[in-house]
């Protein structure tokens, strides 16, 4: 059996899912981009703007299949996971970091 995650990580994974489930929509321009305000540290909302633009999605919304986190540190975390879009499966992957009580996704790559 996997070990359980401690009550951190578990927070980050929490955070992680909600993050990226934005990150999503925002993207599918289902959500206003202001919504990641907080949530993703301040060069990553320019870089899902840029998602945002390029996003002339024929194939239907991105759907979250599965998220997976490994710890990083104390309050750290790597996060990793794929979506689907349409019949197409897609890799999305994150850095989530703790400061001052507050989890804030620091790095993002979408595939």
């Amino acid at each position: 059996p996997k070990p359980a995650l401690s009550l951190p990580m578990r927070q980050a994974a929490g955070f992680a899912d909600a993050a990226i489930r934005r990150v999503l929509e925002v993207i599918d321009r289902r959500r206003p981009i202001a919504q990641l305000n907080g949530m993703l540290a301040a060069g990553l909302v320019d870089s899902v703007l840029s998602a945002n633009r390029r996003s002339g999605r024929p194939d239907g919304v991105a759907v979250l299949r599965r998220v997976r986190v490994q710890p990083a540190g104390p309050d750290a975390a790597e996060v990793f996971g794929s979506y689907s879009r349409g019949p197409r499966m897609h890799a999305i992957a994150c850095r989530v970091e703790r400061s001052d009580g507050r989890w804030q996704v620091v790095a993002l790559h979408i595939g």
